[in-house]
């Protein structure tokens, strides 16, 4: 049996739009981070997976619909020229909750092998819209830290145009005790930078504790994502920010 558990984190959603008018929010948020090759292999432990729970996980969330979303990830990768990333994979997203689940974006962290060090090897950025469709941004050798960019090529909101770039940035500081997760993306039009996102969260050990602790604090989170989204759209229409039809999604489902 592995030690490796599932984790859940608790944190805030930062957003920021720069122009032609300001609109910034912050909203307090808990996701999981997953351990997604040890939890088929060894048990979820404390995590409802692949079955219905207050708050529970699964795979068919994610990649291409399948029960074993590793599989997919491990297909997705190796298409991709990327082999050496047979270590863990981590998956930081959100559950479903009271049977709903909406992703905004999900981050898939993948490993090497422990016999090669474990280091990071790829990242995986899986994104949905309010349209149904997903695109997944794949970032090659990333280091926590370090600036990754990837060009836009797919629809998320009405109010930004499929142009220009993203820049991540992914970091995990602390100990097992005091591990601490940040992600900030960054997305610069033709114009220049235009909007400034993050999620940030302290981890802690997935437990039936833990998750009833998070149902208690935000009962409809993944309901509250779906509205907080509408809701934001709402203010953008109001402020006259121009409104941009949702062109066709993209012709391959991964951007390198």
């Amino acid at each position: 049996m592995s030690d490796v558990q599932a984790l859940i984190g608790f944190g805030q959603v930062r957003h920021t739009r720069l122009r032609p008018a300001r609109n910034a929010f912050a909203y307090p948020t808990y996701f999981l981070m997953l351990p997604l090759r040890s939890l088929h292999r060894d048990g979820s432990g404390a995590l409802a997976h692949n079955r219905r729970a207050a708050l529970s996980f699964f795979d068919s969330d994610h990649g291409d619909g399948r029960a074993n979303a590793v599989q997919w990830l491990d297909e997705l990768l190796q298409s991709h020229g990327i082999d050496d990333a047979t270590g863990e994979a981590w998956l930081h997203c959100y559950p479903r909750v009271l049977g709903y689940a909406f992703k905004p974006v999900s981050f898939w962290y993948c490993h090497r092998a422990a016999a090669e060090g474990g280091g990071l090897r790829a990242i995986v950025v899986e994104v949905n819209n309010t349209f149904g469709e997903r695109h997944c941004y794949l970032l090659d050798a990333p280091r926590y830290g370090a600036e990754l960019t990837a060009a836009k090529v797919f629809h998320v909101s009405p109010f930004c145009s499929v142009e220009g770039g993203y820049r991540f940035r992914f970091l995990r500081t602390g100990g097992q005790d005091a591990a601490r997760t940040v992600v900030r993306i960054d997305y610069d039009d033709a114009n220049g930078p235009l909007l400034q996102t993050s999620v940030s969260g302290a981890l802690q050990p997935l437990t039936a504790a833990s998750a009833r602790r998070a149902l208690w604090r935000h009962p409809a989170m993944t309901l509250g994502v779906i509205a907080r989204i509408h809701w934001q759209a709402a203010r953008l229409w109001l402020k006259r920010v121009k409104f941009f039809r949702k062109p066709a999604p993209p012709k391959a489902f991964v951007t390198r």
